[in-house]
């Protein structure tokens, strides 16, 4: 390795290893006290430029780098070295040469200007496949509790039990749906896996399945949908004997006519809810005969309050009065009219 001026002139000693680096030092090893050169080397490089060649043993020039009109790169003020960039290119070409990034330069390393120009090789990690995001699940609605039997007749234990009606017009999936009990020893069910009720159908759920305990003093069921949901709910008071808690359509009511799975049934004067209605159908104040869910117990005839019994007597009393003394009245005046004539 020569300049074309004479100076240095250094006749190259060792061997380089594959994509490594020689370091040459001028003078001593004390230019970079933590860097060991390969070689030191007599003469100095001017600062103006110069035109340095590298040479094989068999003399053949293997590299020129003409700066003889001054240094492409670098910066003597911040010490900053000439750094080559593009060894495909001529080293007597400017673009082959960049100024380092840091002072000092990277001796016995990659080049800084090559480490920013050059992209990095990023080994990409194996992205997991894309999977769909999923849908929130919609429940069903339309399904209510119709009727609870919370004081039967026989054991509470065994003769317990809750009426759950389907008011849609086509069968519904309750699975993992839970009804709890919430006053005194609180008890949850969960419907199993394909727990299933037909259109317009029921489903009894008795004590010993459900071990929900209805107390007789009051209580409150709550039907919850699997996201937590409450989607139906009935509170009642101190329960009769014998007497089924019932839905029907002016609000819940006692009946002594127990109808677990099917209609319901609730003794009154009036048209009362024998099955579940739609809010449609219970919003009306006056339901219509002719729907399914609605009926007028033949066995039940219209009854008369006692004030109104006590009334019509006396009406029919003075009545009677009234059209006697009428009768009295028009004898009185046929018999004096008839005087009247004989005088």
């Amino acid at each position: 390795l020569k300049a074309a001026d004479g100076s240095p002139e250094i006749h190259l000693a060792g061997s380089v290893l594959a994509n490594d680096f020689y370091l040459l030092e001028r003078t001593d090893d004390n230019t970079l006290p933590y860097i060991t050169a390969d070689q030191i080397y007599t003469g100095t490089l001017k600062n103006s430029g110069e035109e340095l060649q590298l040479y094989d043993a068999g003399n053949n020039l293997i590299d020129p780098v003409n700066c003889s009109a001054g240094w492409f790169a670098g910066d003597n003020a911040s010490k900053q070295t000439m750094e080559r960039t593009d060894p495909e290119l001529s080293g007597s070409h400017l673009d082959s040469w960049a100024t380092s990034q840091n002072p000092g330069g990277t001796p016995k390393a990659q080049n800084s200007a090559i480490a920013i120009t050059e992209e990095p090789v990023i080994e990409e990690e194996p992205q997991p496949e894309s999977q769909p995001e999923p849908q929130p699940v919609v429940y069903p609605s339309g399904i209510v509790i119709t009727e609870i039997l919370p004081s039967p007749l026989g054991p509470d234990v065994e003769e317990e039990w809750i009426e759950i009606f389907n008011e849609n017009a086509q069968e519904t999936d309750i699975s993992l749906w839970q009804i709890t009990d919430t006053v005194g020893t609180t008890k949850t069910y969960t419907f199993p896996e394909k727990t299933i009720i037909e259109a317009k159908g029921f489903l009894v759920l008795y004590r010993p399945v459900s071990e929900i305990i209805l107390n007789n003093s009051g209580d409150t069921l709550n039907l919850s949908q699997p996201n937590g949901n409450i989607l139906d709910s009935v509170t009642y008071e101190k329960a009769p004997r014998n007497h089924s808690y019932s839905k029907t359509i002016y609000g819940w009511k006692w009946s002594n006519v127990l109808t677990p799975g099917e209609i319901n049934v609730v003794p009154s004067p009036k048209k009362e809810l024998v099955g579940d209605v739609s809010p449609d159908t219970i919003s009306s104040d006056t339901p219509s005969t002719s729907s399914p869910t609605i009926k007028e117990l033949a066995a039940v005839g219209k009854q008369i309050p006692e004030s109104s019994l006590k009334s019509l007597y006396i009406f029919l009393i003075a009545l009677g009065l009234a059209i006697f003394s009428g009768a009295i009245i028009l004898f009185l005046k046929s018999k004096l009219k008839t005087e009247n004539a004989i005088r």
